[in-house]
């Protein structure tokens, strides 16, 4: 598998642009390209409210908090695959729908099904990420990993 798969709109917005510029990064392990992406004052909520990544629900503030989520958790995974499926844009946001999987340590995997949205600023930096999915549900997918195509 590709390690980013697109079956959504290509149309042009520059919230998708950057949500691709984003994806991209992470699944070649570009951290400092990857923080660059954000404004000096954006949020991560990932996934959104209260969870083992972000026990207050508050969300990673700023470069620091984006840098410290990327160590915690981005860094930890072995590999990434992205499978948008679709992709709404609206002034200044996008929300894209589809599955990212996360290739463990150890053989395992994990899927997390979600709406992962993006807000840009004018100067194309992202103002927020916020992801939509729920622990429980992609804890259920863990599972031995195969590295045949999925």
């Amino acid at each position: 598998m590709t390690a980013v798969t697109w079956a959504a709109t290509e149309t042009d917005h520059p919230a998708r642009a950057a949500s691709r510029r984003s994806m991209s990064a992470v699944t070649r392990g570009a951290r400092d390209e990857w923080i660059a992406l954000f404004a000096a004052d954006a949020v991560i909520e990932d996934p959104i409210g209260p969870s083992p990544l972000d026990p207050t629900g508050e969300g990673h503030h700023g470069h620091a908090g984006i840098a410290a989520f990327w160590d915690k958790t981005i860094a930890t995974v072995e590999r990434f695959e992205f499978a948008i499926d679709d992709s709404f844009a609206a002034g200044d946001e996008v929300a894209n729908v589809g599955t990212i999987t996360a290739f463990l340590p150890g053989g395992m995997r994990i899927d997390t099904e979600g709406v992962f949205s993006y807000r840009v600023g004018a100067d194309g930096l992202i103002r927020s990420m916020r992801a939509f999915w729920e622990v429980d549900r992609a804890m259920g997918t863990l599972r031995k990993a195969n590295d045949s195509p999925t």
